[in-house]
């Protein structure tokens, strides 16, 4: 109750909260500075905003214990050490004591410095036993760079070292030209015999790593990768069929779906809305055509028409019935809030529709 009266109480000026908060942490630690990107622009309410969401939680271990772990994990590819949590503690309690004033006093206080406790403990204990199993990131050499159209990359990549993951999951690139500017690319394809990865790219204004990727990145030139994420996966235990909507370059983790519903040898129906705002831009038509021709267990429709959020949902809606179907939405932001949405219209439980954190692909379009 606490906690959730503080946040309440600092939603108006989250803004000045966060500047502040990196105010303390640079002004009293600047040795931790070189670990954030240069430009703090897109990345300095990341850390903070985590952190918040976390509190939020702080009574529901079942989201925060999966959450925090999961963000422990991933901060080592930025150097983090459990020595770095303490810092960031003492950042928050500051700010919050500063921008929280009607709410804040001793017992706020001691509630704020058990739930950071408590945060800051899963978040250690899980990148210790991360770091026991898997890298920190990975070392990657571009091998291919097929540019579809003049916005569009399909970059193919050789890691260093093995590289685990599933079909629909996704990891986050950093490039030499922005060092420690991560953004999130889902991988286009199933795990591969010859450990070769692939990623559709499509470069958005002002978007540093997209940009990048598309106009600068050529094979010989070496990126950086987190480890895989995401739960947008195939369940092999059931039969259901699958109805899969990709937007744009969300098309790529569905790609990767098909591929591993063929290598598991199942023939449960597959259906694909594809959708993008110019047939110019369903830069992967062909290929999706090519595996509907040799499975006939899948069918590709594309999509086409501005609007993307509204017009593909809307598609899906005019076929059916999908109530025995589990759902599968990847794309934009906007597009995976609103197919969501018509899927739950037409019958489709949520617990069967899977995508990607929208909060966590908040980042992809950069």
């Amino acid at each position: 109750m606490l906690i959730r009266r503080t946040l309440a109480e600092i939603a108006p000026v989250a803004d000045r909260v966060t500047s502040y908060f990196y105010a303390l942490v640079f002004t009293r630690h600047p040795e931790v500075r070189n670990m954030f990107p240069a430009a703090m622009d897109t990345q300095r309410d990341r850390l903070l905003k985590a952190l918040l969401t976390a509190a939020e939680h702080i009574d529901d271990p079942d989201v925060l214990t999966p959450y925090l772990r999961r963000l422990g994990t991933g901060h080592r590819k930025y150097g983090t050490m459990a020595g770095h949590y303490p810092v960031v503690g003492e950042a928050l309690i500051g700010a919050l004591a500063r921008y929280a004033e009607a709410s804040w006093g001793p017992e706020t206080e001691a509630a704020w410095v058990r739930a950071y406790t408590t945060i800051s403990q899963i978040m250690i204990d899980a990148a210790a036993e991360d770091e026991v199993r898997t890298p920190a990131w990975w070392h990657a050499e571009v091998v291919s760079h097929d540019l579809r159209t003049p916005d569009i990359a399909v970059l193919t990549v050789r890691p260093d070292q093995p590289y685990a993951f599933l079909a629909g999951q996704y990891t986050s690139l950093e490039t030499p030209w922005w060092p420690r500017v991560w953004r999130h690319y889902s991988f286009a394809s199933a795990p591969r015999s010859d450990g070769l990865l692939s990623f559709h790219v499509k470069a958005v204004p002002a978007g540093w790593v997209s940009n990048a990727l598309v106009r600068h990145a050529r094979p010989g030139d070496v990126l950086r990768l987190g480890p895989p994420a995401g739960s947008m996966v195939v369940d092999h235990t059931t039969d259901n069929g699958m109805l899969c909507l990709g937007g744009g370059t969300g098309i790529a983790p569905i790609k990767a779906l098909i591929e591993d519903v063929a290598e598991h040898g199942e023939r449960r129906p597959v259906e694909v809305f594809f959708g993008a705002r110019s047939d110019n831009d369903l830069y992967d038509k062909d290929t999706l055509l090519g595996l509907q021709r040799s499975h006939p267990w899948l069918s590709v429709r594309p999509v086409v028409g501005d609007g993307l959020a509204g017009q593909l949902p809307q598609a899906v809606g005019e076929h059916g019935p999908w109530s025995s179907y589990d759902a599968f939405v990847s794309g934009p932001a906007a597009m995976i809030r609103s197919g969501v949405d018509e899927l739950k219209r037409i019958g489709i439980p949520g617990e069967r529709i899977r995508h990607d954190a929208v909060e966590e692909l908040a980042g992809v379009a950069g």
